[in-house]
């Protein structure tokens, strides 16, 4: 026994050493996709055209400096083109590049949208008021109404209460955050909807401010 241990202890001592030799750098982008480059369009729709064109500079800069992308605008096709490079170190880049920019499409400010960049865990819910009621005419025009609220305040009440931000787009809305804080803004906004007077939904998101002011 006491052979057997002396002889395999150099072995031991060698494979150490070889570890210790090799240097196993991260993978890029492109290496995990197996040296492809991939690439996503986005659609610009005709009514972003000139917001996109007027903030250019601000989407492209985290893009291309925190996310090692490229992009570019395509005039012909109206759409941003994103793909990776062989400087973009993480997977998911492309895809958070994508949510960014899309973000941005649905009306949210860049300032809001590239939440989507350096957060994990930040979403987007989009759903229509046909989707909680059938409202149509004068119904739907003071459904909207009771949702933006007088100068937008009971829609800034539910962003500053769920610390979400809500875009809507006529009959469309859409709303993003947290998973969890998305729930409690859809919740108060189906409850307008659905025809609840503003106070008693203003009492439900302060209880709802006060647990989460808690709980963080």
């Amino acid at each position: 026994m006491e052979t057997l241990i002396e002889s395999t202890a150099p072995a031991n001592e060698d494979l150490e050493m070889e570890a210790e030799d090799y240097d196993f750098k991260p993978l890029t982008a492109v290496e995990m996709a197996g040296g492809t480059v991939e690439g996503r369009k986005i659609g610009v729709p005709a009514h972003r055209y000139t917001p996109l064109k007027e903030n250019w500079m601000k989407l492209y800069e985290p893009l291309v400096t925190h996310l090692k992308l490229q992009v570019r605008m395509n005039p012909r096709s109206r759409s941003v083109e994103i793909r990776t490079s062989e400087h973009t170190e993480d997977s998911g880049a492309l895809q958070k590049g994508c949510d960014f920019i899309k973000a941005f499409m649905l009306g949210f400010a860049v300032e809001d949208a590239i939440a989507l960049i350096r957060l994990d865990d930040i979403y987007i819910d989009s759903f229509q008021i046909e989707d909680v009621k059938m409202l149509k005419g004068d119904h739907l025009s003071r459904a909207i109404g009771r949702i933006s609220g007088k100068d937008g305040k009971t829609k800034f009440t539910i962003e500053n209460a769920t610390r979400t931000r809500i875009v809507l787009a006529d009959k469309h809305i859409h709303i993003l955050g947290a998973f969890n804080n998305i729930k409690i803004a859809r919740d108060a906004i189906c409850s307008l909807i659905l025809g609840s007077p503003p106070g008693k939904v203003y009492t439900k998101l302060q209880a709802v401010s006060q647990r989460l002011r808690e709980k963080f």
